[in-house]
């Protein structure tokens, strides 16, 4: 019996057929379907969570140039 090269791994070993069942690729489906949901959801939740609770005396553009300035400040030394 002749066997095929896609039979083989890059060793030599026999590799076993794969079996392709529905069932598989329901499942597939549906954890990448729920993965892709959970993940929007989180973004929304964080998205929405930021805004509602920014405050925007705390990340001013006058606090970030005396942060630079300070960080450069002590770099010079």
């Amino acid at each position: 019996m002749v066997a095929a090269m896609s039979e083989f791994d890059p060793y030599g070993e026999p590799v076993p057929p794969v079996d392709n069942s529905i069932a598989g690729e329901r499942a597939s489906k549906w954890l990448k379907s729920a993965g892709t949901s959970v993940f929007w959801v989180l973004v929304v939740g964080i998205v929405v969570a930021r805004a509602a609770f920014f405050e925007p005396g705390q990340f001013s553009f006058e606090g970030a140039v005396a942060w630079a300035q300070e960080l450069v400040a002590l770099v010079a030394l």
